[in-house]
C-alpha cells in the first residue's frame, strides 16, 4: 500500500478485517509482524522507539473513535497537551488553542471537562486536539462514528478544508458517506487488500 502526501485516503471493509491494525502500524502504535514501513522514506520497522516518539510528536495527529481525553483537563487544556510535548512556548500555545476554539465554535466550552460535555462535542475536542500541532499525517479512526449526521458532515468538512492546506488524512469509516469525502477507498478483508479505487465526483 503507497500513500502519498497530500492524499486523503478511506480504510475500508467488515468487523475484524484488520483495518485499526492498519491505522496503529501507520500510527507507529504497533509493529507489523513482517514487511517493511517506510515513512517520508525513513524506514520505520528499522527505528528505535525514541525516533520513533519524535516522530509522533512532530508529524502525526490521531482521532479515535473512543475519544481518549484527559478526564481531570478541561477542554483547553486537553487540545493544548500535544503543543506541551512539542515544547511550544506559552504565548504561542494560547494564540493556537484559541484559534482551534475559534475554528470549532468551543471557545465557551474552554473551561468546561470532558464529562460535562456531550459525545459529539468530546469527539470535536478529539480531533481540535489531533489537528492543533499541524499534522504532516492525520489518522482517524471512525472519527464521525459517534455523531449525528450534521456534527459528522462538519467534521468531515473540516477534513476535507485541511486536505485541500496539504495535509495527508488517512480514515478508517464504515460510512460510505464519509468515505466520499476522501480520494481514494481501499477495501480490506481479512487483512488483504481487496480493492483500491478513486474516488469518482
Amino acid at each position: 500500500m503507497d500513500i502519498n502526501q497530500g492524499e486523503f485516503v478511506t480504510i475500508m471493509g467488515p468487523s475484524g478485517a484488520g483495518k485499526s491494525t492498519v491505522m496503529n502500524i501507520i500510527g507507529m502504535l504497533d509493529e507489523p509482524s513482517q514487511g517493511e514501513y517506510y515513512f517520508f522514506d525513513e524506514p520505520v520497522h528499522k527505528m528505535k522507539e525514541r525516533k520513533k516518539s519524535e516522530m509522533h510528536k512532530h508529524y502525526l495527529g490521531f482521532i479515535f473513535q473512543a475519544y481518549h481525553l484527559i478526564d481531570e483537563l478541561t477542554v483547553f487544556e486537553n487540545i493544548e497537551t500535544p503543543l506541551l510535548y512539542k515544547g511550544v512556548k506559552s504565548a504561542q500555545r494560547k494564540s493556537m488553542v484559541a484559534d482551534v476554539l475559534d475554528r470549532f465554535q468551543m471557545v465557551a466550552k474552554k473551561d468546561l471537562f470532558p464529562e460535562q460535555l456531550s459525545g459529539g462535542q468530546q469527539q470535536l475536542v478529539g480531533v481540535a486536539r489531533a489537528i492543533i500541532g499541524q499534522p504532516k499525517l492525520l489518522l482517524a479512526d471512525e472519527p464521525t462514528g459517534n455523531l449525528h449526521s450534521e456534527q459528522g458532515e462538519e467534521i468531515m468538512e473540516i477534513f476535507k478544508k485541511l486536505n485541500e492546506e496539504g495535509m495527508t488524512i488517512v480514515q478508517v469509516t464504515h460510512s460510505e458517506k464519509c468515505a466520499s469525502y476522501s480520494d481514494r477507498i481501499i477495501r480490506l478483508v481479512d487483512g488483504q487488500i481487496e480493492s483500491d479505487t478513486k474516488v469518482n465526483r
